[in-house]
């Protein structure tokens, strides 16, 4: 499977953040602490070259916090200090400005040996679509600077937008890369919303779910829909009952259409509306230990 989706906008944005290098003192890299590494656009490196980095996982409400500490400590050995955070709630947000103080530390104490008063530390705000990138802006600003939305593309331009502390940030469209070649990116991001529902069949999107959680959070999937048994997991198993733990769910939650049949569109979609917002409890997509195994 590749699906190909670059927006003229994206275009637009990657070649006006290399424009605005030489601007800021760090970027701040925003991942979804769900799908840390899928949520990681592989050409950032290219485009933020060496600047000072900060790596924030956001929505680690929604993640499972064993394994978000398991990511934690993946970024630490590769020398990123990652912070989990909520945006949202606002959940270890303080910490941001002191974390970027620490990164920036020998430059800040160049400046003052120079006699000169540090200034505002200015950041850049990446990600791809849907991250959370508005909704860290306005958490840190204290308004609605920043335009939100649940769904890819919501934020077309850039801007300043002043903390009020020691920080100024600039937002930034998020970007996709040009294509996805690794079939099991696409469908995570296309699990939390990452990607237009349009890009991928919303049904074959579910039935990746279901799979999912049928082999690492049964109990999670059997409770939420009340289901009376789920079908022990195995690497080979066939489509005929992941098909019918969908159909049972479509029965429980009313997803009938003509005839009694259930409603396959209508279910898969109330399963990945209940799995974004956090009515499974708080689920992971990607772990570090099988990262390099594409599972």
């Amino acid at each position: 499977m590749t699906i190909q989706w670059f927006p003229g906008h994206m275009t637009r944005a990657k070649r006006q953040i290399q424009e605005k290098l030489k601007l800021i003192d760090i970027a701040i890299e925003l991942l979804d602490a769900r799908i840390p590494l899928s949520s990681r656009n592989p050409m950032i490196d290219d485009i933020l070259l060496q600047k000072p980095r900060m790596v924030l996982l956001n929505k680690a409400d929604l993640a499972d916090p064993a394994i978000t500490k398991e990511w934690v400590q993946y970024f630490a050995e590769k020398g990123i200090d990652a912070l989990p955070i909520d945006a949202l709630t606002g959940f270890q947000m303080k910490e941001i400005p002191e974390r970027a103080k620490l990164i920036l530390k020998e430059k800040i104490d160049a400046q003052i040996r120079k006699g000169m008063k540090p200034r505002a530390i200015r950041a850049l705000i990446v990600g791809i679509p849907n991250v959370g990138k508005s909704t860290l802006i306005n958490r840190m600003a204290g308004r609605a600077v920043a335009a939100t939305g649940d769904k890819p593309g919501v934020t077309k331009g850039q801007q300043w937008i002043k903390t009020g502390g020691s920080m100024e940030l600039l937002d930034t469209p998020g970007i996709l890369w040009p294509k996805f070649e690794d079939q099991q990116v696409g469908y995570r991001l296309a699990i939390i919303g990452s990607i237009k529902d349009q890009l991928l069949s919303v049904e074959d999107v579910a039935f990746y779910t279901i799979k999912y959680l049928l082999e690492i959070y049964p109990s999670e999937l059997k409770e939420r829909f009340d289901l009376e048994s789920v079908p022990v997991y195995s690497p080979d198993m066939e489509s005929d009952p992941i098909v019918d733990v969908m159909e049972q769910i479509g029965r429980r939650r009313g997803c009938l259409q003509s005839g009694g049949s259930v409603n396959l569109e209508k279910a898969s979609m109330l399963i990945l509306r209940d799995l974004r917002g956090g009515k499974l409890g708080r689920i992971s997509l990607e772990r570090p230990m099988l990262a390099s195994t594409g599972k």
